[in-house]
């Protein structure tokens, strides 16, 4: 028999499911020829690829090995496919980027209009989750590009400094035009009545770390995990955020007041996996972003970055 990719792709899925009737209704085909195609792949094969014997089908051995591989050589196709229908004259093209939470609040909204404005035949796909899972995405090939922070990565994962995020508490300004605030020492948040940030975000473990540091317990009167209503709470209320600058940019009623001692910056990355194919779009998207934050003024990442 000759292997073809859909044995492929349905050894794939009852590894994914465990189960050969989920599996058969995920490729909507019947049960029968799901198992029968199996069988085939294993005797091509000469070996055993999934163990039945359990209520879970799992793989063997062999089945994780050749399994591991497959996966690899599928990510390979469908790069190889999109490399040939990529269009250099950016007439067509699609880019799927991934974002942690803060940057969908002053950074991803310029840079996808900026984008369509000069690009308007490519689309593009934004996706917000944590930085852990953007890695594992770029990894796995279901992401281009992603935008989070330096530090440690996962391998494969190259990340480009952008520039350097600093934060500072954040206030409701009923005077517009007093944007520029003296540092408030940092002992001045102790009881001061905050509204941060829940804490799954990144960015809150990094303000609780700060707080901790230097023994301040300000009282969290509101956790949100919706940057813009936070953002809202605090235009409305005498409560105070910690935020970063950059989102106050474009909130003329908020207005960043340096603490002091400054909370330790971030250098922003842009993150690409190693040795992939590098679209177009990626690489026009690439390009605006160094752009825009050059335009905007921010911070130059610091050279140890």
């Amino acid at each position: 028999m000759a292997l073809e990719l859909r044995h492929v792709r349905y050894l794939l899925a009852v590894a994914e499911h465990g189960n050969f009737t989920r599996a058969a209704e995920d490729l909507h085909i019947s049960q029968p020829t799901l198992s029968q195609q199996i069988r085939q792949l294993e005797r091509t094969l000469g070996v055993q690829l999934l163990d039945r014997r359990r209520r879970a089908v799992r793989l063997t051995d062999a089945g994780r090995v050749y399994a591991d591989h497959a996966r690899r050589a599928l990510r390979d196709l469908a790069a190889a496919e999109r490399a040939v229908h990529d269009v250099q004259d950016l007439t067509r093209g699609h880019l799927r980027l991934g974002v942690t939470p803060t940057f969908t609040a002053y950074l991803v909204g310029p840079l996808a209009a900026e984008f369509h404005n000069r690009h308007p035949g490519l689309s593009l796909a934004a996706t917000e989750a944590a930085q852990d899972r953007i890695e594992s995405a770029l990894v796995a090939d279901d992401l281009d590009l992603g935008i989070a922070f330096t530090g440690t990565h996962l391998p494969g994962i190259t990340a480009t400094p952008l520039f350097t995020e600093t934060l500072s508490l954040v206030t409701g300004d009923p005077h517009t035009g007093a944007r520029e605030q003296a540092p408030a020492p940092v002992r001045t948040l102790d009881q001061r009545q905050l509204a941060l940030l829940s804490r799954d975000f990144a960015t809150r473990a990094h303000i609780d770390a700060y707080l901790t540091r230097h023994r301040v317990r300000p009282r969290i009167t509101v956790e949100a995990n919706s940057i813009q209503a936070l953002t809202e709470i605090v235009q409305r209320t005498a409560l105070a955020t910690v935020l970063p600058d950059a989102i106050t940019h474009d909130h003329p009623r908020l207005t960043p007041v340096p603490l002091e001692p400054p909370l330790p910056a971030r250098t922003v990355a842009l993150l690409h996996r190693d040795g992939t194919y590098r679209s177009a779009a990626a690489r026009v998207f690439t390009r605006l972003t160094h752009d825009f934050v050059q335009t905007r003024g921010y911070t130059p990442p610091s050279t140890n970055s």
